[in-house]
């Protein structure tokens, strides 16, 4: 295995849905891959909002925790090598900061390095409804090669408790950086 198959950044934006950006972290923990966290200033009112955890806990699920305003971090630079960047959940802002080479934080920052360099980018934008702008700007970074990957919950899989429907999407989220820790229940048809 090398380096870069063992490093990912993970961002939690100000959006709601904390829970799958902490889900995330459990599971790359136990899957043995190393995490390089940076979290927004509203993503941790978010988190107090939204959940039982300080942003003391949130970095402490982290193997490495990069404060928004460190520019000079290693994963603002390409030469840092990852698997790429899941920003989950990602707000409307940090999205349209991305798609616009706007690298006033490290969040979008570490993003701009994770497409320069040609590596998996996946936002796991949780907004709704979404006017044109917000679906241009979708297309924009589609085209940059970052991957939409809106929090939207499947069924078929007869989730019957929260944690099934934000385990299933955390899977999902996963399975895009080629990681499988048995949490998907996969398609077959006609069962």
């Amino acid at each position: 295995m090398t380096e870069r198959s063992k490093r990912i950044i993970v961002g939690i934006s100000g959006a709601s849905g904390v829970i799958y950006g902490v889900r995330m972290l459990e599971w790359l923990k136990s899957a043995g891959v190393e995490t390089h966290l940076v979290v927004s200033k509203a993503a941790e009112m978010t988190l107090a909002y939204e959940s039982d955890l300080t942003i003391k806990d949130l970095r402490g699920m982290a193997d490495h925790f990069h404060p928004m305003g460190d520019i000079g971090a290693s994963i603002s630079s390409g030469s840092f090598h990852t698997l790429g960047m899941a920003i989950t959940p990602c707000s409307i802002r940090t999205m349209s900061e991305i798609a616009t080479g706007v690298t006033g934080s490290l969040m979008s920052r570490a993003a701009d390095v994770v497409l320069k360099e040609r590596r998996r980018l996946v936002l796991a934008v949780r907004e709704t409804p979404l006017h044109t702008g917000h679906l241009k700007t979708m297309l924009a970074l589609s085209e940059m090669g970052a991957v939409i990957c809106p929090v939207v919950p499947a069924f078929y899989n007869k989730p019957k408790t929260l944690d099934d429907i934000v385990n299933h999407t955390v899977g999902r989220i996963l399975d895009l950086f080629d990681i499988d820790i048995g949490a998907v229940k996969r398609w077959k048809a006609g069962e």
